[in-house]
């Protein structure tokens, strides 16, 4: 992450529901409008489906079940994401609507905040959560699926 000589940090705010967080802007490829989101029968938790974007399927992950508890947020953009997850190089995110960048100084997490808050920033009177995505999208190494060698070996005993 970069920081400039004053301590700030370079962050994308992005709208969810009505609430706003942000992201790091070395973890952000782009802002995308919505595509078709291709579904198939699947077992990873909060994917929605893939999202086939300059000829790379990307997961399409609901990150307003993780951050807000519900789907029910408006969703009209893809912001795209550099996380390796489920075996890709990006992830898609749902978001409500167009992102913000800006520096901004980050402050530590308050005591008790959710764990996959890196930190806050304020922005025009609001505390704005800093996500570590790293924490909050579940990695494909952790998944309870069993991996394609476990099943080879299933299948011979």
């Amino acid at each position: 992450m970069s920081a400039d000589a004053a301590g700030k940090e370079s962050m994308v705010v992005f709208p969810l529901g009505d609430r706003r967080f942000a992201l790091p802007t070395a973890d952000v490829v782009e802002l995308s409008r919505p595509g078709v989101i291709q579904t198939f029968p699947h077992t990873t938790p909060g994917i929605l489906g893939v999202l086939v974007r300059r000829d790379e399927v990307l997961p399409v992950w609901d990150v307003a079940r993780a951050l807000l508890g519900t789907d029910d947020a408006t969703q009209k953009f893809f912001l795209v994401v550099r996380r390796n997850f489920a075996g890709s190089e990006s992830t898609a995110l749902l978001i409500s609507g167009e992102c913000q960048m800006l520096n901004a100084e980050v402050m530590p997490p308050p005591e008790g905040a959710a764990a996959h808050a890196r930190g806050l920033l304020w922005l025009e009177g609001e505390a704005v959560e800093v996500i570590d995505l790293g924490r909050l999208v579940p990695s494909h190494e952790h998944s309870n699926r069993p991996t394609l060698e476990a099943e080879k070996e299933g299948e011979q005993a």
